[in-house]
């Protein structure tokens, strides 16, 4: 595994009944296939803020590492100064312990059917019930980045989407696979 850094965003994919549910509901009509069904922020080196049951802060090795069956992605932000990543780090970081936004899933669920209109996750626009992507989205947001759509409606494909798309704002550090320790 490479060195990481605060502010690289960790994108999963697993192959549960969840995994799979997420990413057909982040595809719309005519567009590839989804390719992960998480997302998470590095806040240092070795630990990765995300929302699980809870938002948690936990060490990306713990989370990810061997035994686990999950294939990890990681992209590296070029785009941001200093004073924006401790901004990012904050924002991410003040998540944590929040509950997850359930209800969240179901609005996404709904804007799936209006084929991505970002109507049903604004009105369940909850700041204090996040979901992965709106911590990773929100977190650069303050900083004044974004993934091609509002904080709100990213989801984990519109940030994979973007951060492959965008090779002069996000290196990869680390391929779609699983890491082997």
């Amino acid at each position: 595994m490479p060195s990481l850094r605060a502010c690289d965003i960790v994108l999963t994919r697993s192959e549960t009944f969840v995994g799979r549910a997420i990413r057909f509901f982040t595809r719309r009509l005519g567009e590839p296939p989804s390719r992960v069904n998480h997302v998470g922020i590095m806040v240092t080196p070795t630990l990765i803020v995300e929302a699980l049951r809870t938002v948690a802060r936990r060490p990306l090795a713990a989370a990810y590492g061997p035994p686990t069956k999950q294939s990890i992605a990681i992209y590296r932000p070029l785009n941001l100064q200093p004073e924006q990543e401790v901004q990012v780090v904050l924002k991410a970081n003040s998540y944590v312990g929040r509950s997850y936004g359930y209800l969240k899933i179901v609005a996404q669920s709904l804007d799936w059917v209006l084929q991505g209109a970002y109507v049903f996750r604004r009105l369940a626009g909850m700041d204090r019930y996040p979901v992965c992507s709106w911590v990773v989205a929100h977190a650069y947001a303050v900083a004044g980045k974004h993934f091609g759509v509002a904080p709100g409606a990213a989801s984990p494909d519109d940030i994979h989407d973007y951060v492959t798309k965008h090779p002069e704002k996000y290196a990869q550090v680390w391929p779609l696979s699983r890491w082997q320790g």
